[in-house]
């Protein structure tokens, strides 16, 4: 694991250093004006991070389909390029990457939230600051901000939480009905829950520990740390010593350890496993109520059949948060205009409700939430945003964090959480410290 760990490392490194000298020594073909076809249409292409055919993809189709009929007359074109994350978030990073220092970036890409910092930082995202109105930024639940300059805008917000079979809780004896985003449960409730579905014959809880080729674990499995009192990084992003290998950071971790040791979830739970009614619970976001309430009828008939619990806390309530986002590069294209009013375009209400509305999510803008009801899945998700929702670290070196973390994850089962723990910090702290120094 070690070796592997430092070959990751080495080649993140690499390109990271690579993209700060794009960064300072200027971009390819620097000053050029926007492309346009045949008919004078200004072209502004825009990178989306999954495939053309998902749900989520032919939502941005159809809104980049409105883009194009709206403004036929001024003479701008929308080109969407679907890059899906075939190969985990890592291959998508490295798309983008590579077109920066090929000077191929399209006008506007979508990028992971936590990424902003690493992003901004290496020259990648063009500070929209002056471009986006006060009043404007004030709509949006967050923005993606670094060093108090504003690099890009939310497609929609997230949450996560734990979907729950109804029967087998109902034929196990356990109620839940307690435990609501305004009143979590606590760590020992939630380990009592699991241990009552082991012994009533099903997996308790699919914790997604095997989900660590991308930034699924992380995402997901961050806010335990937190409720556990734990940090990763220091406030300005620069130290990892004595915050990712601290006491209250073990705990966070210890807890999904013991999860494991338990035999309350494992590393080989099947992707269908919850939805075919093998596993009690299943921690995902709020992407997968579109699949309950379409894709597996046979199973979950309505509603009525499956419920989402908020996280657990510990010395404190913690809940993912954090989404995509869109924003303009400092590519080639001098001229910001027509990407500036697509970006507009792809962040105004009615795209987030569109966009929302396919994916399951929250939407980002607080003038296109919809009036869920208390209760609801939705409601969940919405209050738990805004009561206990608590980003991922932020710091320049995030994807390496992002390695790390997945590393301990994937050792928890056999490997001692301290020392997991310190490794992780030793290469996270030097990542750190190259991008400070350079």
């Amino acid at each position: 694991m070690k070796k592997l760990l430092t070959s990751v490392i080495a080649i993140l490194l690499v390109i990271m250093s690579l993209f700060g000298m794009v960064a300072c020594g200027g971009e390819p073909g620097s000053g050029e004006k926007p492309q346009t076809d045949a008919e004078g249409n200004t072209i502004v292409k825009i990178m989306f991070h999954v495939d053309k055919s998902s749900t989520e993809g032919q939502a941005y189709q159809k809104r980049i389909n409105a883009f194009n009929a709206a403004y036929k007359d001024k003479k701008i074109k929308a080109q969407p390029i679907f890059k899906a994350r075939s190969a985990g978030a890592s291959g998508y990073e490295t798309e983008l990457q590579n077109n920066q220092l090929e000077g191929t970036l399209a006008d506007i890409i979508t990028f992971d939230a936590p990424n902003t910092a690493a992003y901004a930082n290496a020259g990648l995202l063009h500070d929209i600051s002056e471009l986006i109105p006060a009043e404007d930024q004030d709509k949006f639940y967050s923005l993606n901000t670094y060093n108090g300059k504003l690099y890009g805008l939310p497609i929609q917000e997230s949450s996560a939480g734990f979907f729950y079979n109804k029967k087998i809780f109902r034929d196990a004896g356990i109620d839940v009905s307690g435990f609501t985003a305004e009143n979590p449960w606590t760590f020992e409730q939630f380990k009592d829950v699991c241990a009552r579905l082991k012994n009533h014959g099903v997996t308790a809880v699919d914790m997604r520990i095997d989900a660590t080729k991308d930034e699924t674990a992380p995402y997901l499995l961050y806010p335990f740390i937190y409720a556990a009192g734990g940090d990763f990084v220091s406030e300005d992003g620069y130290t990892a010593t004595g915050f990712y290998n601290s006491a209250a950071t073990a705990n966070g971790f210890q807890f999904i350890k013991d999860l494991i040791i338990s035999g309350y979830t494992s590393y080989a739970i099947g992707a269908t496993d919850f939805f075919t009614g093998k596993v009690g619970m299943y921690l995902s976001s709020g992407w997968t109520i579109p699949d309950l309430d379409n894709k597996y009828r046979e199973q979950f008939a309505s509603r009525d059949d499956w419920g989402l619990l908020p996280y657990p806390k510990g010395a404190e309530a913690a809940s993912a948060t954090g989404s995509w986002s869109y924003a303009i590069t400092n590519n080639h294209h001098e001229d910001k205009t027509a990407a500036l009013e697509l970006l507009k375009w792809m962040t105004s209400a009615e795209s987030s409700k569109a966009i929302t509305d396919a994916t399951g999510m929250i939407p980002a803008r607080k003038d296109a939430v919809k009036d869920y009801a208390v209760g609801s899945p939705e409601y969940t998700l919405m209050k738990q945003l805004e009561l206990s929702g608590k980003e991922r670290p932020v710091t320049v070196a995030y994807p390496t964090f992002s390695t790390t973390f997945n590393q301990i994850i994937a050792g928890l089962g056999n490997g001692d959480v301290n020392q997991l723990l310190n490794a992780a910090t030793n290469t996270l702290q030097d990542a750190m410290n190259k991008i400070k120094d350079r």
